[in-house]
């Protein structure tokens, strides 16, 4: 998101002031609710299941400070996609078994943000708010609380959208590879759990791969998913 005004601050130092402090008001406020909603979602879900893991380490809440990682934060602000502090389950205790529980506890933070989005998106599909991409600053010419109001609901619904999609990565630590484990055979999950000391690294490789060239190996991956997604909540292309 913010590397996007980069072009504008050699165009207009002011503006570029100005669109810095908007994107950084109103994404960090659509941030704060979709990683609030996914980590506490996985914290709900583990312990409506019996685990009690996240309870006692606070993280059965929605106070955002709980749930924030800053490495996470600050990617989804910059180039719009990141995560939050995993949160941790012991997936022995719950009720449902170690393979579906896992998988339910899991899923439950990228569900959770579909169907966030899809809930904020319902005022624009009432016609209440036009949709108009986040991305064209149109808050910058044209302030007023309507316009701010509108550009919140929209980066809401995008960042939950990507959020989403982007930790269904089957790749360690996102929840894609524990929805994996659980849904793959015995031997399959053996051999893919060995794979998770080297995800981080692989994760970040691709992240800094990206970050320093112009592959978008991460953006091509999730934008079909992201797009249908966006289409399905919205009723029209995202």
């Amino acid at each position: 998101m913010l590397l996007s005004l980069i072009d504008l601050l050699f165009e207009s130092p002011r503006l570029f002031a100005i669109a810095f402090f908007m994107v950084l008001t109103t994404s960090g406020i659509s941030l704060l609710i979709s990683i609030t909603i996914h980590e506490f979602s996985h914290a709900f879900v583990a312990y409506k299941l019996g685990d009690m893991t996240a309870q006692r380490l606070g993280r059965l809440s929605l106070n955002p400070l709980r749930h924030l990682d800053p490495v996470g934060s600050v990617m989804l602000a910059l180039v719009g996609f990141g995560w939050g502090k995993p949160v941790p389950f012991n997936p022995f205790n719950l009720r449902n078994g170690y393979k579906n529980g896992t998988t339910m506890v899991a899923s439950a933070g990228p569900i959770s943000n579909f169907l966030t989005a899809a809930v904020f998106a319902i005022p624009i599909r009432l016609g209440v708010i036009p949709w108009d991409s986040p991305y064209t600053l149109n808050i910058l010419y044209d302030f007023t609380m309507y316009n701010l109001v509108g550009d919140i609901i929209e980066l809401v619904i995008l960042f939950n959208i990507i959020l989403g999609v982007f930790n269904l990565i089957p790749i360690f630590p996102l929840d894609g590879s524990k929805v994996a484990l659980g849904i793959l055979p015995d031997k399959m999950a053996y051999k893919f759990i060995q794979w998770e000391s080297y995800g981080p690294i692989i994760l970040l490789g691709i992240i800094m791969l990206d970050w320093f060239s112009d592959l978008n190996i991460l953006w091509n991956i999730i934008s079909p998913f992201v797009k249908a997604i966006g289409f399905i909540v919205l009723g029209h292309e995202i």
